[in-house]
């Protein structure tokens, strides 16, 4: 697809699901979504690569939480993964200041260099995981918001996000067509974790001859997260909360 024909079609996108974006957010959105097409030739990514498809399920999908986000939050994107949503956030929300974290170097490689070639000062990638990075005192609830999109069941999630939230902060999860079951299965790791007032979003993602089940997740973090968690990775998805 050549480029004025992607920034055209995203733009329809967006508009269908009652989104909007400038030309500038726009084409750095294209040059996203062709550095996202060229790296994974060499390295997998993403299993999505139609262009079409990355302008609904990556894009629109993470634009459509965008709005979410408080005014100048501190942000990290838990998985982080071939960028999403850390990238589009990053461009639709230049206010947000935004860690992406991942385990896998490679591609937390790819997501700094990409920000850094889209001139995305806002976004930092670092590597390591979750469940250690979320007891050491510099990362331990210092985050206005947590976020995950794609990674893991929500009870695993919030063993893994809640701990890097601060206080009158948010946990929101990006889920699909099992986030209201998944959501009953976390209510004892969200009380547990120090969260409450969850608010669940359920808004189809509609693309050109498809509509996409997705759904928003936020809790809110009511109290500090007792010092035993998060606990080891393997102790989690063994017997999540």
């Amino acid at each position: 697809m050549q480029r004025d024909d992607f920034i055209a079609y995203q733009e329809a996108t967006f508009a269908r699901n009652g989104l909007s974006v400038s030309k500038e957010q726009g084409e750095l959105l294209y040059r996203l979504t062709e550095q996202l097409i060229e790296t994974n030739k060499t390295f997998n990514l993403t299993a999505i690569t139609d262009e079409e498809r990355i302008a609904e399920l990556h894009m629109a999908d993470c634009a459509m939480t965008a709005a979410s986000f408080p005014e100048s939050a501190r942000v990290i994107d838990v998985g982080c993964g071939a960028g999403f949503p850390s990238l589009p956030l990053a461009i639709l929300r230049p206010d947000l200041h935004i860690t992406a974290l991942d385990a896998t170097q490679k591609k937390v490689q790819y997501v700094q260099r990409t920000a850094d070639l889209l001139g995305l000062t806002n976004v930092h990638a670092i590597c390591g995981r979750a469940e250690e990075l979320a007891a050491k005192a510099e990362y331990r609830e210092s985050f206005d918001v947590a976020t995950a999109r794609a990674v893991a069941a929500l009870p695993v999630l919030c063993e893994l996000c809640l701990p890097f939230v601060k206080v009158g902060g948010l946990f929101l999860a990006m889920k699909g067509k099992t986030a209201k079951e998944e959501l009953a299965l976390a209510k004892g790791a969200i009380q547990t974790l120090g969260g409450e007032e969850v608010f669940f979003c359920d808004t189809p993602l509609l693309g050109k001859s498809e509509t996409f089940a997705r759904a928003e997740i936020r809790i809110r973090k009511a109290a500090p997260c007792p010092s035993a968690y998060p606990r080891p990775y393997g102790k989690i998805l063994k017997k999540p909360l």
